[in-house]
């Protein structure tokens, strides 16, 4: 399983003061010292965190990758496949939102031929290409059928979930994962993960890859980017372990 670390939080400390600290780039090296096997960050319509400079001096500097996050947006997509990053992940966006929210909407002919063309572009770049969806049946194969490489399953719902019911929200994540995998489509999984949840979900045998930010951001203003990313990574291996994988 690989550990994908979103630095998006990173940027947000930074642009509350319009300053030039701290540094995505520099918390993507330390990131990478400690395990990370790629970086992630959400290009933003609005960019009021991550800024296309960002992007560029990521993908110059890392040595794993950068799965670029970004919404069905002209000038992302064009900055996208002018550029290709190693993965890209189609995501639903509103502006009045402080996060992500929920997996993208795939009902309906327009919306599912725009993510389609969208897919196309990306894939026919040489692009890495996966929809951010809900757990639920008719998303998943949705998905295949639009031509996605992989999808992220949107683990929020699992993350907010009272300790009575998380056990139905992980269930609903591994018969997604069991879906996805059926239908040929790479599984990942992301949003809301943390240190206290995190270990039930990395044990999903189907899933290749989490993407988790704000945890690890949060973990790092008291330990350091390198150990936090450390500690998260120790908790998914051992989970992983007990699989035999």
């Amino acid at each position: 399983m690989r550990l994908y670390i979103n630095l998006d939080h990173v940027a947000t400390v930074r642009e509350a003061r319009k300053t030039d600290e701290p540094d995505p780039v520099r918390a993507a090296v330390l990131a990478e010292l400690g395990g990370a096997q790629a970086i992630t960050v959400h290009l933003r319509e609005d960019r009021r965190h991550v800024k296309e400079r960002d992007v560029l001096l990521l993908m110059g500097t890392v040595r794993t990758g950068v799965n670029l996050e970004l919404a069905l947006e002209e000038g992302v997509l064009s900055f996208a496949l002018e550029y290709r990053p190693m993965q890209a992940t189609l995501v639903p966006e509103r502006r009045e939102e402080v996060t992500t929210e929920g997996g993208l909407d795939l009902g309906g002919t327009k919306r599912q031929q725009q993510v389609a063309d969208a897919v196309a572009r990306l894939r026919g770049a040489g692009i890495r290409t996966s929809l951010f969806i809900d757990p639920v049946e008719t998303t998943i194969r949705v998905s295949k059928d639009l031509g996605a490489d992989a999808i992220e399953l949107h683990t929020g719902e699992y993350a907010n979930a009272a300790l009575f019911a998380r056990e139905e929200q992980l269930q609903r994540l591994r018969a997604a994962a069991s879906l996805g995998r059926e239908v040929g489509l790479a599984v990942h999984a992301g949003h809301g993960l943390t240190y206290e949840n995190v270990t039930p979900v990395a044990a999903i045998a189907e899933l290749e890859e989490l993407n988790i930010g704000h945890s690890v951001v949060s973990r790092a203003i008291f330990v350091g980017m390198e150990r936090a990313v450390r500690e998260m990574l120790e908790l998914v291996e051992a989970a992983r372990a007990r699989l035999g994988g």
